[in-house]
């Protein structure tokens, strides 16, 4: 990632408005309703994020995302990336051009290197590879926090989707920063 500063400071706020949508479309929902992706959500910290499609994060692998060796799941590294990977389209995102949640995945493939023990912190590192008018492809690695050891690596593979309309209503502050830098 070799932005401005300014450049950063925008696509972090890009990725981070889509943590806070998520956020309030997730509090509207009932109760008794709890989305499969929460936990992703509620605790992927940005570390960084590039105007190229970029974004890092650690994660600290719960108990929540155990099985039965007590190791990270594979199916929770699969909504890991879906959701670290996605978030790389924010920084890219224009008007009608992979807004809010980035479309609907076509295809996740995950290569498992070596198991993650739960409470470790993990590094998940999400870059575009290609983004087109109806389709792209973002690749992710997960790796320790110093990056000597690589866990698993994903290549997901996105179809546009236009935004729900209840997804346009839940209005932001970050909408009209963006409407202002798009609308010029």
């Amino acid at each position: 990632m070799v932005d401005s500063k300014d450049d950063r400071k925008w696509a972090i706020a890009a990725v981070e408005a889509m943590f806070e949508r998520y956020r309030l479309l997730a509090a509207q929902r009932p109760t008794y309703h709890v989305d499969f992706d929460r936990e992703v959500m509620e605790n992927l910290k940005i570390v960084d994020a590039g105007m190229d499609g970029s974004v890092v994060y650690d994660l600290h692998i719960s108990p929540n995302f155990s099985n039965l060796n007590d190791v990270m799941h594979g199916g929770a590294a699969g909504v890991i990336f879906d959701m670290a990977t996605t978030t790389a389209l924010c920084p890219i995102a224009r008007p009608g051009y992979w807004e809010f949640m980035g479309g609907v995945t076509r295809t996740l493939n995950i290569s498992y290197l070596r198991a993650v023990p739960i409470n470790t912190n993990v590094r998940i590192s999400s870059k575009v590879v290609s983004a087109g008018k109806q389709m792209a492809m973002i690749q992710g690695t997960m790796t320790s926090l110093d990056g000597q050891t690589i866990y698993c690596t994903a290549e997901h593979h996105k179809v546009n989707a236009p935004v729900q309309d209840r997804h346009r209503v839940a209005r932001l502050k970050w909408d009209d920063e963006f409407d202002r830098r798009w609308k010029k």
